[in-house]
């Protein structure tokens, strides 16, 4: 990296260091009990709440998202976190003193994950290929908005359908930084990965706490349970890399490694990291190693330090609920009606973990719904051991009852707290039903039934040797877990959480064998269920295996001779397993990045300059000159391709992008059945727009040309590389009669239309 870029690492680092100390007073307040008093925790609250609070005061328009305004509501909002800490918590720098050392270490171990990663991503920066486009676009729209919801940069005049709340926190921190957004795409990348590092390591000594208390044992444990967290969330594979022992399996059919030539000598044959994520046919099951190569800013990826928080929330949940004594509550409603009811739930508590869970919502629509499922699991499972006595399954409907209003407080949280998102976000246009994998004959003759789908020839399943690849791993541990659970006397909080997050991760492995949400790709029809319930997956079981790991090896001296040898065997294959997965990184970095060999800076847009270098020009000119969010025209072009790349890198929102994304986004390709096209309305399908781009460009009608430029308010005409290629009968010079060039550079236009 050159000397600029270090100088923005380090501007961003300190910018993400006054949110967190600004933001420390409220993570006391929530985690004060944590390993580290929640310092680790306190950069992610400051930038979702700094976040939702635009999202809110844009939707309702009382404040602009404008540079100006961003700091302002910084101050105001730790000025207001600070009173509140001070209010209701200990907060004092005597109180503070013994953490120091943490706070010291956890901000040394952010800082050089951020600045590891970050020049990792200076070997291979460009902000292209796979769908980085769309990323970036979110962003720069994003960027480009006063109000909210944001402007759909693909689809003029329409705001965007899809969760946009994490590209939010992007745009948040560019303007606070007052860093270039092709810059900042690529520091948010190695700031997730470092919030994640250093959430995981607090995370994970927070739940072996107890452990060393109950044991005695010597509190380096807690560093170590730390290390091993963040290690297997952030940085672990799956047990596919043990292909690259075997010669590879032939066409991308993938076989079992036993029916494969064992082939040691020839390491790594020519081992290829994607097939760790694409292994089973036709599906996806990514993981965070892979999701930080690949460097899509994606919304599971912007999810994970959200949801690392949510998981903190949710056991800190457990652990007050399961020593706080039973109070009784009593709700008076109209015409004299009262309930009367008993719990132990902290309900501010209660509210924030909803906050959160709508804060992931709208950055991953999945992960609301997957972490309200594990609060109503803790919510429940503090019921039913709080309820004693009597047959076990009365016990269990007593415990349903009691855990039914906190988990719909919760649930009811959610919905408010995401309404300046879900009020503007159409889900119907996205997902079309819950199809169910292998339906009888009998009910495919039926074809639907309320929500449901049986659909013929939707009968993929896994084969059970390609699961115990990808989960093998993990499930080599619960197994010991749960053996472990079986021969000892002391069941501690960290147990009981760690159990639940074994059962609902195999719970959302499990359901893709069953059930998927439809969408609009037919051969792939659950390719995006088992992505986004599996990733998540993934992150829960890393965590308990590595309690797991720690929890056994700390009760080592304590094992009778009869399981010696159980106990050796168990280090021996855990050592084994750790050096398989933890190899994937290097796979993946060395083949993504080059081996490291070529570093060529953080500016993600630089690539332009040699692809289409008169583009290149006319997109600087463009972010230069051009304010607001006026309609670009720009040529038309399939997904995961190089057009639309004037809307993704200015935020400027044209005709049509990327098309099979909004297909996607809006649910449907063209006009219903039937319909025609009326020449003066704006649909929100892509089909009827694509002969209406191609018009533009190719056609000498003046009178068509005008009528398409009145319709869309097409400001700017843009006439580049991609232009000339997709439409050979491109007729420019018309452009002048409506309006004059205002950019030239080879053969480059950009035409600024005034004359309507």
């Amino acid at each position: 990296m050159q000397a600029t870029d270090f100088l923005s690492v380090f501007e961003w680092w300190f910018v993400l260091l006054a949110v967190g100390l600004g933001f420390f007073p409220l993570a006391w307040l929530i985690f004060h009990e944590f390993f580290d008093g929640g310092y680790a925790f306190s950069k992610i609250i400051g930038v979702v709440l700094l976040s939702y609070t635009f999202l809110f005061l844009g939707v309702v328009r009382l404040l602009p998202f404008t540079s100006v305004a961003v700091p302002g509501v910084f101050l105001l909002l730790s000025i207001g976190t600070l009173f509140l800490a001070r209010r209701f918590s200990d907060l004092s720098v005597k109180r503070l003193r013994p953490y120091l050392f943490k706070f010291l270490f956890e901000e040394l171990l952010f800082f050089f994950a951020l600045l590891g990663w970050a020049y990792v991503r200076s070997f291979a920066p460009d902000i292209h290929g796979l769908e980085k486009y769309m990323d970036f676009g979110f962003i720069n729209s994003i960027l480009r908005s006063t109000y909210f919801p944001p402007k759909d940069m693909w689809l003029a005049p329409f705001t965007i359908n899809y969760y946009y709340f994490g590209h939010l926190m992007t745009a948040l921190l560019t303007k606070l930084s007052g860093i270039p957004s092709f810059v900042t795409f690529n520091l948010m990348i190695a700031t997730l990965f470092a919030l994640s590092v250093i959430e995981c390591f607090s995370l994970g000594a927070t739940l072996f706490m107890p452990v060393i208390k109950a044991y005695q044992k010597s509190k380096i444990g807690l560093g170590l349970a730390g290390l091993l967290s963040f290690l297997l969330v952030t940085l672990s594979g799956n047990l596919h890399v043990l292909y690259a022992f075997f010669l590879p399996y032939p066409n991308d059919n993938p076989v079992p490694p036993w029916k494969l030539h064992f082939a040691p000598l020839s390491f790594p044959n020519g081992y290829w990291y994607p097939n760790a994520t694409r292994f089973i046919y036709h599906t996806i099951h990514e993981f965070p190693a892979y999701s930080w190569v690949v460097s899509d800013l994606h919304g599971h990826v912007l999810d994970i330090p959200i949801v690392l928080t949510a998981l903190a929330l949710i056991y800190l949940l457990l652990v007050h609920s399961l020593r706080s004594k039973a109070r009784l509550h009593t709700l008076t409603f109209p015409f004299h009606v009262s309930l009367r009811f008993e719990d132990s739930f902290p309900y501010p508590l209660l509210l924030f973990i909803s906050f959160f869970l709508a804060v992931m919502y709208m950055t991953n629509a999945w992960d609301g719904f997957i972490y309200f499922l594990l609060t109503a699991l803790v919510i429940f499972a503090v019921t039913l051991y709080k309820t004693t006595g009597g047959p076990l399954f009365p016990r269990i409907f007593a415990a349903v009852g009691k855990a039914f209003l906190p988990a719909v407080i919760v649930g009811v949280g959610l919905i408010c707290f995401s309404l300046p998102f879900s009020l503007f976000f159409h889900v119907d246009q996205i997902t079309h039903g819950i199809g169910v994998i292998c339906a009888p004959a009998g009910l495919t003759a039926i074809g639907k039934i309320g929500p449901f789908l049986f659909e013929p020839n939707h009968c993929q399943r896994s084969p059970w040797w390609q699961l115990l690849i990808l989960y093998g791993f993990f499930y080599f541990f619960v197994v010991s877990f749960l053996a472990f659970l079986s021969r000892t006397r002391k069941l501690l909080a960290p147990d009981i959480f760690v159990l639940l997050l074994m059962l609902l991760a195999t719970l959302l492995i499990l359901i893709p064998e069953f059930f998927y949400v439809k969408d609009i790709y037919p051969t792939y029809y659950r390719a995006n269920t088992m992505f986004k319930l599996v990733f998540q997956s993934f992150i829960m079981l890393s965590l308990a295996s590595a309690y797991t790991v720690m929890r056994i090896v700390t009760t080592a001296g304590r094992i009778k001779k009869r399981f010696l040898p159980l106990f050796g065997f168990f280090v021996i294959i855990t050592f084994i397993l750790l050096v398989a997965v933890f190899s994937y990184p290097y796979f993946a970095v060395s083949s993504y990045y080059g081996d490291l060999a070529h570093s060529h800076g953080l500016n993600g847009i630089r690539y332009l300059e040699t692809t289409y270098p008169d583009d290149y020009k006319g997109i600087l000119w463009l972010n230069a000159h051009v304010s607001g969010q006026p309609v670009i025209l720009e040529a038309q072009g399939d997904s995961y391709t190089d057009f639309a790349r004037v809307s993704a890198n200015t935020g400027l929102p044209t005709v049509l992008g990327w098309t099979v994304h909004e297909w996607l986004w809006r649910g449907s390709y063209g006009l219903p059945e039937g319909q025609t096209a009326n020449a003066g309305k704006i649909y929100n399908v892509p089909e009827p727009r694509i002969p209406e781009v191609q018009n533009l460009y190719e056609t000498s009608n003046l009178v068509l040309t005008k009528m398409l430029l009145t319709k869309y308010h097409i400001r700017y005409v843009f006439v580049g590389t991609l232009e000339y290629q997709k439409y050979p009968l491109l007729h420019d010079k018309k452009f002048a009669k409506f309006g004059r060039v205002v950019f030239e550079s080879g053969t480059t236009k950009i035409y600024k239309i005034t004359n309507l």
